[in-house]
C-alpha cells in the first residue's frame, strides 16, 4: 500500500511532500519528494481519558462512529459499567473491542463505588485492583474519583495507589478545584493526570507540580475555551480528552473538533497535533504509530489542516474510513440484565415538609458541578411538590440493585421542565435510576419506563406520551446501530425542549447529578449529600 501526500511529521515538527509504504500493518519508509499535494497525512487522533459507555454504544459500534473524525485510539476508563456489573463488565468491554479496529486501551477502576455513600453494584478493593492492574490489556489506574480519601490517607485507597505503582503503570486523577498544600498531597500519592480542571490558574498550578492536564470539552462539561491557551505554554504537558459524549454529538465529530478550534484561536499547529496525537502515546506506552518509519501504520489524510476535514483514516494499515465515511460493518450485541428494581407507585414519591426552607440543588449548564441554594417549598394537599414557575423541580434517586428500596428524593433547579418529567438508568457513577420531573405521577411513569425495558433514558408529557431509548446493556448502552441510536438520541432531546428543559444536553447534565464526587450539593440513593463538606444533609433547614 502507498499514500502521497503532505507529511505532517508531529514527532519532528515539520512537513514535506510524501509517499507512505505500508507493509504487514506498519510504515516501511516515508519517501521525501518535490511534488505538491493538496492532501495532509498526519497522525491519527487519540481522546485521552474517555468513557465509552456513555455514548450509549457498545466499544465496536462507538468505533464505527469515532474513526470518521480520524481518532485511530481511546484512553478507555470502563468504571461505568464496573460499579454496575464489577469484573465481568470491564471484561465484556474488553471483549466486545476486539470487534472494532479502533485501539482502545483499558484501564483499571479504583473506585467502585465513588463512594460509601452510594449504592452500586460491584466493589472493588486491593485484590481486585491488583488482578486487573497484572494482566497486560489494562495499561493504567483509573481516575482515582475519592480525592478525599486520597488526601486523608484513607488505608484502602493507599493500598490501591502503592499497588498501581508496583505494577510501575500510570495513575488517573480526578482533581476538580484542588488547589495548594492538598492538591500537592495528592500528587505525591502518585497520580499523575487530572481531566476535571476548570479554571486557567488551576491549570497553570497543577501543571507547574508536574501533572499532566488533560483539557476537557464534553457536552456536560466545557472547559476548552477557558484552558486551550495552555497548549502552546505547555505543549508536552497537555492532552486533549471529551470525557463524556452522547452519540448524536460524537456523530457530527470528536478529538477533531478541539483540532480544528485550537488552529482557528491561533494555537501553534505542531503543538495542537503534539496534544491531540503524541502526548497519549507518550505518556501511557501505547503502541499507536506517530508516523514514523516502521510506526504502526496509523494515520489519518485530511483535506487541508485548517479545517482537518477528514478523508481516510488508516489503522494498523487497515482503511477503515475512505472519503469521509466510514468502512465498518454494524455489530450486534445480547442484552445485559442488570435492574432489579420493581416498579414504583406515584405515593414512592411524595414529600412531607418538615421546615420553611431546603435545599435545592442548582444544577449549571455545561458545568459537573452545581450550587446549594435555598427555596421555600411549595406546598399541596400536605406535601412538598414541584414549582415550576420557580424552576424547583423534585428530583428522585432510585435504588436499581435492590427491588424495594423507597426512592431518596430532593429538588433541582435549572432544568427548566413545564410539563412531564424525563429520567435515566445512567446516573454517575453507581448508576441508579434519576429522574426529574413536575408531577410524582411523570416521575413514576418514565421511572417505571426505565425498569420495564432494563434500562433507557425516557421522557413523558403532561399527555401521557412517552418516548424511551432503550439502553439493554447493563442499564448503560444499546445494542442497535450506532447511527440509528444517534437519531433516536436527537429525537429524545427534541422532545425534552418540548418539555420545557433549558439545558444544552439534559440527559448528561441529569446522568451527573448523583456524582458525590463533584462539588456541591448532590442526590444519591441514600440521600441529599453535601460533596464539598463529604457528609449527608437534611432535605429541611
Amino acid at each position: 500500500m502507498k499514500i502521497s501526500g503532505n507529511i505532517v511529521d508531529v514527532v519532528q515538527q515539520t512537513i514535506y511532500p510524501g509517499t507512505l509504504r505500508v507493509e504487514n500493518g506498519r510504515i516501511a519508509a516515508i519517501d521525501r519528494e518535490a511534488g505538491q499535494y493538496t492532501t495532509f497525512i498526519l497522525p491519527g487522533f487519540i481522546d485521552a481519558h474517555f468513557h465509552i459507555e456513555s455514548t450509549l454504544l457498545v466499544p465496536s459500534e462507538f468505533g464505527r462512529l469515532a474513526v470518521g473524525h480520524g481518532t485511530v485510539a481511546i484512553v478507555a476508563d470502563p468504571h461505568e459499567i464496573a460499579n454496575v456489573l464489577g469484573i465481568a463488565g470491564i471484561e465484556y468491554m474488553i471483549a466486545n473491542s476486539r470487534q472494532t479496529p479502533l485501539k482502545i486501551y483499558f484501564g483499571a477502576p479504583p473506585c467502585v463505588p465513588a463512594t460509601s455513600f452510594e449504592t452500586a453494584g460491584a466493589t472493588f478493593g486491593p485484590a481486585e485492583i491488583d488482578a486487573l492492574l497484572g494482566r497486560p490489556d489494562i495499561r493504567f489506574l483509573s481516575e482515582m474519583m475519592n480525592y478525599p480519601a486520597v488526601i486523608a490517607g484513607d488505608p484502602q485507597v493507599e493500598a490501591i495507589l502503592r499497588i498501581a505503582r508496583k505494577h510501575n503503570k500510570p495513575i488517573d486523577g480526578h482533581a476538580p478545584g484542588l488547589r495548594g498544600e492538598d492538591l500537592s498531597r495528592y500528587i505525591a500519592a502518585g497520580i499523575t493526570t487530572d481531566h476535571e480542571t476548570v479554571d486557567l490558574d488551576e491549570g497553570e498550578e497543577k501543571i507547574a507540580k508536574g501533572m499532566q492536564l488533560i483539557i476537557r470539552e464534553g457536552p456536560a462539561a466545557r472547559n476548552f475555551d477557558t484552558l486551550w491557551p495552555l497548549i502552546d505554554r505547555y505543549p508536552e504537558q497537555c492532552m486533549l480528552c471529551s470525557d463524556d459524549i452522547y452519540p448524536d454529538q460524537l456523530a457530527t465529530g470528536h478529538i477533531n473538533t478541539l483540532v480544528r478550534r485550537a488552529v482557528a484561536k491561533g494555537a501553534d499547529i505542531m503543538n495542537v497535533l503534539k496534544v491531540a496525537c503524541v502526548n497519549p502515546v507518550r505518556f501511557y506506552g501505547l503502541d499507536v504509530g506517530l508516523l514514523q518509519p516502521g510506526d504502526p501504520a496509523d494515520f489519518i489524510v485530511v483535506d487541508n489542516i485548517k479545517d482537518f476535514k477528514i478523508i481516510t483514516t488508516c489503522i494498523q494499515g487497515r482503511s477503515v474510513v475512505e472519503q469521509g465515511r466510514t468502512l465498518l460493518p454494524p455489530t450486534k450485541s445480547a442484552p445485559v440484565r442488570s435492574i432489579c428494581a420493581c416498579r414504583k407507585k406515584a405515593t414512592d414519591f411524595a414529600v412531607k415538609p418538615a421546615g420553611r426552607k431546603m435545599r435545592v440543588i442548582g444544577a449549571i449548564d455545561g458545568q459537573l458541578l452545581t450550587n446549594q441554594i435555598y427555596a421555600a417549598p411549595r406546598i399541596v394537599r400536605g406535601r412538598v411538590v414541584s414549582d415550576p414557575a420557580a424552576d424547583v423541580l423534585k428530583f428522585a434517586v432510585v435504588n436499581r440493585y435492590q427491588s424495594s428500596a423507597a426512592p431518596a428524593l430532593g429538588f433541582m433547579r435549572g432544568f427548566g421542565l413545564r410539563q412531564g418529567a424525563i429520567a435515566s438508568s445512567v446516573g454517575h457513577d453507581s448508576h441508579n435510576i434519576l429522574a426529574i420531573g413536575v408531577t410524582d405521577k411523570a416521575l413514576c411513569a418514565v421511572v417505571n419506563l426505565i425498569i420495564d425495558h432494563q434500562g433507557g433514558l425516557a421522557a413523558v408529557s403532561k399527555n401521557d406520551e412517552l418516548v424511551l431509548l432503550p439502553l439493554p446493556v447493563a442499564g448503560l448502552m444499546s445494542n442497535e446501530d450506532c447511527f440509528a441510536v444517534a437519531a433516536r438520541f436527537a429525537a429524545l432531546h427534541r422532545f425534552a425542549e418540548k418539555l420545557g428543559c433549558c439545558l444544552k444536553a439534559p440527559f448528561m447534565t441529569l446522568s451527573f447529578m448523583s456524582l458525590l464526587v463533584e462539588p456541591r450539593l448532590k442526590l444519591s440513593d441514600k440521600g441529599l449529600f453535601d460533596s464539598e463538606h463529604f457528609r449527608f444533609v437534611d432535605l429541611f433547614v
